[in-house]
């Protein structure tokens, strides 16, 4: 409206001036501009009758990976000349392959399409309209419009495959697993010897001691295995994060959270977790691939915040895990946080507490220096000393630098830890 507004006053002004001066250069000049203007109004579009769909690969991804992206406009009206279409990315996601735009004409009845690939960080990404702006092939008029193509990806936070981790809660479920259970039964692992019974493999007899024992005979016992309930807590708490340029801890945590799940359900156990931070986002326990998917959709949308009211771990609702259970806390551990662990420890569960090392990571933002380095020692220093205390009271702790892999911290240190504990007799 606005071109015409301007070509047809340019016009009129050409011609006003030629008739008052008599110049017929005037009159001339405004003749290529009438011939212009009146081919644009020939040429306009009508309104358009277009329809618009997307299709993702795939309705969700880990991050890291790609998934590609089908946009398809269908004319279902008359000819469009020139139609401009250009899809409105939501924030945080890139494109790594392809144009997310396009300028085509369109005949009736036939459609369009182009694809594009695209990445980006964990979470969960609501694509919403796609603008269309249909022009004359002039270029004179444009009609701009938005149509609604609504899809939703949800990309996991990434995770690592890792090793058969050997944890021993308490207290076990009535279902054939990987963890020792504490009592007799079938299983691989020796437990005991006690008098025959009817029904008793004859494979199980223990010769050598029945030979001992006239007139009886023995069998050997095993362990039985069973599998375990676990429950994950993330510590999403703000004030516990650290930011390092475009790094954050936290995602550290989250990259934790998603790996041992996936181990811990691997192993067939039954899996539980909460998030807590700026309030406190409960998946409740499962198994199988579909808890994996609820667990890292969970994590997927998992941010930091600030909640006056759950700025200590004080009300940890330790009922949405049962009892006896094994508890998985990823935290970089605050001396605050003692009491509230030890209680946790003393109420029965058992408990691994996988601290991202906040101090190596926050060194890497500043420059080597005498007081960087004895700001370094002396918080190196309160770390190693609140987490041996954990230790002492039964606390499993993998302190993880998070430059290097969870895996092998996690290994280690639970092996190492399982061997102390058994010589001085904390596990039960």
């Amino acid at each position: 409206m606005k071109n015409f507004l301007f070509l047809g006053s340019l016009i009129f002004g050409l011609v006003v001036a030629g008739l008052i001066t008599l110049n017929g250069m005037l009159i001339a000049l405004a003749l290529p501009l009438v011939i212009y203007l009146g081919m644009a109004v020939f040429l306009e579009p009508g309104k358009p009758e277009l329809s618009v769909a997307r299709s993702l690969s795939r309705e969700s991804i880990v991050q890291g990976r790609v998934a590609d992206m089908q946009v398809v406009l269908t004319n279902q009206g008359h000819q469009v000349q020139e139609v401009l279409v250009e899809d409105i990315l939501p924030a945080g996601i890139k494109v790594v392959n392809g144009e997310t735009k396009i300028l085509t004409p369109i005949l009736p009845g036939k459609s369009l399409e182009f694809h594009y690939s695209i990445e980006g960080r964990r979470g969960i990404y609501d694509f919403g309209p796609i603008r269309v702006t249909v022009s004359d092939p002039l270029g004179f008029s444009a009609q701009n419009s938005t149509l609604m193509a609504a899809e939703r990806l949800i990309i996991f936070p990434e995770y690592q495959k890792l090793r058969p981790l050997k944890i021993q809660p308490p207290r076990t479920r009535d279902y054939p697993g990987p963890i020792q259970s504490r009592q007799g039964g079938a299983g691989v692992d020796f437990y005991g010897v006690r008098e025959y019974q009817v029904g008793d493999p004859i494979r199980w007899i223990n010769w050598k001691v029945s030979a001992r024992h006239s007139g009886s005979l023995y069998t050997n016992q095993f362990e039985k295995e069973r599998i375990a309930d676990v429950g994950i807590i993330v510590d999403a708490r703000r004030q516990t994060d650290v930011q390092v340029g475009d790094d954050s801890l936290f995602e550290h945590s989250v990259f934790a959270a998603a790996s041992l799940a996936d181990a811990f359900l691997n192993a067939g156990n039954r899996v539980g977790l909460l998030v807590y931070g700026r309030g406190m986002e409960r998946t409740f326990p499962g198994y199988g691939k579909v808890q994996r998917e609820r667990i890292l959709q969970s994590l997927a949308y998992a941010r930091t915040g600030t909640n006056f009211a759950l700025e200590s771990l004080e009300l940890l609702p330790t009922r949405f895990f049962p009892s006896r259970s094994q508890i998985v806390m990823i935290s970089p551990l605050s001396a605050d946080d003692y009491n509230v662990l030890v209680r946790l420890r003393a109420s029965g569960y058992e408990l691994i507490l996988v601290s991202p090392d906040a101090v190596r990571f926050e060194m890497r933002k500043y420059e080597p220096g005498r007081v960087v380095e004895m700001a370094r020692r002396l918080a190196t220093v309160e770390r190693t000393l609140l987490i041996r205390r954990l230790q002492r009271v039964g606390v499993q702790v993998v302190d993880w630098d998070v430059a290097t892999s969870l895996d092998q911290a996690v290994s280690t240190a639970l092996a190492q830890q399982m061997r102390i504990h058994h010589v001085i007799g904390v596990v039960r």
